[in-house]
């Protein structure tokens, strides 16, 4: 389960090449909320099943 402050990132073309990338806002089990730009030419919140095949991955940054 992804947590706040993970990088998602989408393909959304299904063909294994990563398309977009968001920030996970909070995830509650089985929707992951996100913030991301360049969605629609605004930054955003928005929401995902879990268990959309569009989400590629997660990414966790080191500090």
């Amino acid at each position: 389960m992804p947590s706040p402050g993970a990088i998602i990132f989408f393909d959304w073309e299904h063909d294994g090449t990563c398309d977009h990338v968001g920030i996970v806002e909070r995830c509650d089990g089985t929707t992951v909320y996100t913030i991301e730009g360049n969605s629609g030419d605004a930054v955003k919140e928005r929401s995902y099943a879990i268990s959309s095949d569009s989400i590629m991955g997660y990414g966790r940054v080191v500090y």
